[in-house]
């Protein structure tokens, strides 16, 4: 998988994901488990440095170090 994604959305990810998983603890309904789900896929996003839809779309915001 290459990397197509930078530093500054990887961070966003992992804030993101976070209080996904804070909603999901607070909520524990049918949309607490859909915000566990959204929150555990944007922090592997940001592990990984790869995001499916982007790849999708052609977009990636990872540039190299030359």
């Amino acid at each position: 998988m290459p990397c197509n994604l930078n530093k500054t959305d990887r961070g966003i990810r992992v804030v993101l994901g976070i209080v996904l998983l804070g909603i999901a603890a607070y909520f524990r309904s049918g949309w607490g488990w859909l915000a566990a789900v959204a929150g555990v896929a944007l922090l592997w996003n940001a592990v990984a440095g790869f995001c499916g839809a982007y790849h999708l779309l052609g977009i990636s915001t990872y540039k190299r170090n030359r």
